[in-house]
């Protein structure tokens, strides 16, 4: 290759660096490139402010939140509370009103039950001497040869085995407690005395019956009670 090819491809090459050179600075100083990066910057410049509002807003929401949640929970607490303290009061209510129910249930019942022992006790009285009229009549004079004793003595025995029939059917019970072990919550001691044969502590004599109505002693038995000699 001689000389002259050399430097002409030389030549060639500059001018082409020279172009190439001068069109990229005619991009770079484009007015319309330099019109819209300010525009760039300022769109960048905005989205960063934006993001960093956000989580400005979002860091001033958590704590408002956070405020909010605590306030609920607070109330939560106070309604599950007031809540406890209405139950206790409606149970105990509840409580109330049926002790109250039971024992106006009991005053009923027991109204029903004790309500006739006035009138126990004064037919008592009537039983009593009946027993009497009884006890009174000699027993060897009840014969056939005495036929109006017999009969009026039959009678009087028939009224009382009558009467105590009709005292059971009520729940009026007789108490005739000799020889059992003195109660004082049925027997009434006249007097205490040493009597043979007799267990210290015991009824050795029962001077009057007593009555039980519905299981409530309603009249106790007069009775002697042996102690020890």
């Amino acid at each position: 290759m001689n000389v002259c090819n050399v430097n002409s491809m030389q030549v060639k090459m500059a001018s082409w660096c020279v172009r190439a050179v001068r069109q990229s600075y005619s991009i770079v100083a484009s007015p319309v490139l330099l019109r819209s990066s300010p525009r760039l910057l300022c769109t960048a410049a905005q989205q960063k402010s934006n993001g960093a509002s956000a989580d400005e807003e979002n860091a001033a929401q958590k704590p408002e939140q956070s405020s909010a949640e605590k306030a609920l929970v607070e109330e939560k607490v106070q309604l599950e509370e007031q809540l406890k303290d209405v139950m206790d009061k409606y149970k105990r209510a509840l409580a109330d009103t049926e002790n109250l129910r039971q024992r106006s249930q009991k005053m009923v019942d027991d109204a029903k039950l004790y309500g006739i022992q006035g009138f126990c006790k004064d037919l008592l009285e009537v039983a009593d001497i009946l027993e009497k009229a009884t006890e009174s009549v000699p027993k060897e004079e009840v014969t056939k040869d005495n036929p109006h004793l017999k009969n009026l003595y039959d009678g009087l025995v028939m009224t009382e085995v009558q009467i105590q029939k009709v005292f059971n059917k009520h729940g009026l019970v007789r108490l005739n407690p000799e020889g059992q072990k003195f109660d004082p919550y049925e027997h009434e001691a006249l007097f205490h005395a040493p009597v043979e044969g007799k267990e210290p502590g015991t009824v050795a004599m029962v001077t009057k019956v007593g009555y039980k109505l519905h299981g409530r002693t309603l009249r106790p038995a007069l009775v002697g009670v042996a102690k020890a000699p």
